[in-house]
């Protein structure tokens, strides 16, 4: 009875909060939560989209060895090597389900090396070591807008539309600077001054295309088990024998025309919307 006429112990039992029980699993300490992930990897790795990558890494890593030793035209047959097995590894990846947050670390550090440091490497001795520090700084310039540009691809996978890329992909840009060294010797290694000069500069224009808001398809979503319009089967058989007879003019053309279609693009979007906004302008005047 005293508590019951306490005011003190009402106000007490008024105050208290009721806890509900939780539904489900319980709420894991934070020390199980972190380790979340690390049991998750001694789990094991996925084995098959991980030999493509090794094989990615090992293709950068001989290109920069075969740069070492003079062999130039190899090294750059290496780095569009290493891009067919980066290609296959995604593919697979997502064939297979087998894509993982330690595949995509491993990813971007193999593409680092073969897509960032041997190209790097092969233009300066190839073509800048005459600039002295001006052609150092280009390559390392390449180097840092290339792991750039894969720290911002990682931060926004899930973020931005898998139509598109955002800045110039760093294959696509080794693969510029492959097909650029596969040009020169197809049309019989002369012009050694020329090569200078305009490595210097495409190595410059493809690191600021790295870092910027350009837009690049994807051919990631392209679905090929659904069908396709008969037109893109022709134009895909004209183009497979195109490549076969002229390989390196083949080569070079398709990289140059999407490294350049990004800008493109971006100044055909802006003319259009520059119009509309003048039309609507125009409608709006009485």
């Amino acid at each position: 009875m005293s508590g019951i006429n306490d005011p003190q112990g009402e106000r007490l039992s008024l105050g208290k909060v009721r806890l509900l029980p939780r539904k489900g699993l319980a709420r894991l300490p934070l020390k199980q939560r972190v380790g979340v992930r690390s049991a998750q990897l001694k789990k094991g790795v996925y084995l098959i989209p991980s030999l493509f990558t090794t094989g990615n890494l090992i293709c950068g890593f001989f290109s920069v060895i075969s740069t070492f030793n003079g062999h130039y035209l190899q090294a750059a047959i290496l780095i569009v090597l290493a891009h067919l097995l980066d290609g296959l590894d995604g593919y697979v990846a997502r064939l297979t389900k087998a894509t993982s947050q330690f595949g995509i670390e491993f990813d971007s550090l193999a593409d680092l090396v073969s897509f960032g440091v041997a190209p790097a490497v092969l233009v300066y001795y190839w073509a800048l070591v005459p600039w002295g520090t001006w052609g150092w700084l280009a390559a390392c310039l390449y180097v840092v807008c290339g792991a750039l540009r894969l720290a911002r691809f990682n931060v926004q996978v899930r973020t931005v539309e898998k139509s598109h890329f955002v800045g110039l992909p760093i294959p696509a840009a080794a693969e510029m600077i492959a097909a650029t060294v596969l040009m020169y010797y197809f049309l019989g290694g002369e012009g050694a001054a020329n090569k200078r000069v305009i490595l210097l500069l495409v190595i410059y224009l493809l690191a600021g295309l790295m870092v910027s808001n350009f837009q690049y398809f994807s051919l990631k979503q392209m679905d090929f088990k659904k069908r396709h319009p008969f037109w893109l089967l022709v134009s895909a058989i004209l183009f497979i024998k195109l490549t076969i007879a002229e390989p390196q003019i083949m080569f070079f053309s398709v990289f140059l025309l999407y490294t350049l279609s990004g800008p493109l693009l971006w100044a055909i979007t802006l003319r259009k919307r520059r119009r509309e906004r003048g039309e609507e302008m125009t409608e709006a005047l009485p």
